[in-house]
């Protein structure tokens, strides 16, 4: 058996030191995830004794039940209105943006620079200062306690058309050639040749945009009015109020409301990769 050289040791003592701290990085991480599942399968005494145990000795599952056939709170019609909610946001940004984006890395326009950086401006511009417009618009339009009022103002991203412009400025041109060649113009061209070719960054800025839209609250709380438009986040905010506090509900539904970004996550997850490599999201 050949002797370990000191090197050899060195890098395999490197290696084991930093399995050891991405353990307990992991750990960390999860800790947030084992408080909400253990709370929400406890009943309120667990929750709030002194004693602390890491697992209840009785598994309350019928939280879980119980949480669905609370009347006081639609926390199943909230899940269908955030999910209608972020899908049509992101499929609607996705399709904004990544237009805006390539029409401004690819289309020849002597004003592009200019447009770009206006819309870079926006991003400067707090969003406290807009919300108010934005909400007098929204209820002159009748579109309060609506799907078109809470998806459509939210709809364009200058993040995300940030974000496809500086992807499609590094496109294949060979590629746009060629279409050329087969005689398809820029619209043809961007769905038949760019899109296919540019799924990682659809897919990375479609999660960003997909849990943001999941995770919003104030714009959702104050144009869903009504019960039936509320949205995941409106819903766990009602289980605490000044008149009562339901923490087994509340811990439950949050660990039940973070699923579908896990799924989304783990759907995805090899193309979010890619499309941060190459877009350079930090």
């Amino acid at each position: 058996m050949p002797p370990i050289r000191e090197g050899d040791a060195l890098v395999r003592t490197g290696r084991a030191l930093r399995l050891v701290l991405l353990i307990a990085l992991a750990l960390l991480f999860l800790v947030p995830f084992y408080l909400l599942v253990r709370n929400g399968l406890a009943t309120e005494q667990d929750i709030t004794s002194p004693d602390w145990t890491f697992f209840p000795s009785s598994l309350q599952w019928g939280n879980l039940r119980e949480l669905f056939a609370d009347t006081s709170v639609p926390f199943a019609r909230s899940l269908l209105n955030s999910a209608l909610i972020a899908v049509a946001t992101t499929l609607g940004t996705l399709l904004l943006a990544s237009l805006a984006g390539y029409g401004l890395a690819r289309i020849p326009y002597r004003h592009a620079n200019k447009v770009f950086y206006a819309i870079l401006g926006t991003l400067m511009v707090p969003a406290a200062v807009t919300f108010v417009p934005t909400f007098v618009l929204v209820s002159s339009l009748g579109w309060v306690s609506t799907l078109r009022g809470l998806v459509v103002p939210t709809l364009f991203s200058a993040f995300a058309c940030f974000i496809f412009r500086q992807y499609f400025l590094g496109f294949p041109g060979e590629l746009e050639d060629a279409a050329r060649v087969d005689g398809l113009g820029y619209w043809r061209t961007y769905w038949l040749v760019v899109v296919p070719n540019a799924r990682p960054v659809f897919a990375a800025v479609g999660t960003i945009v997909f849990i943001g839209a999941w995770n919003s609250f104030l714009w959702p709380l104050v144009i869903g009015q009504d019960r039936n438009a509320w949205t995941v986040q409106v819903a766990l905010s009602s289980f605490t109020t000044s008149q009562v506090v339901r923490l087994h509900e509340l811990f439950i539904a949050a660990a039940v409301s973070i699923v579908p970004l896990l799924v989304v996550f783990l759907l995805f997850q090899r193309w979010i990769v890619a499309g941060v490599e190459r877009s350079g999201i930090d």
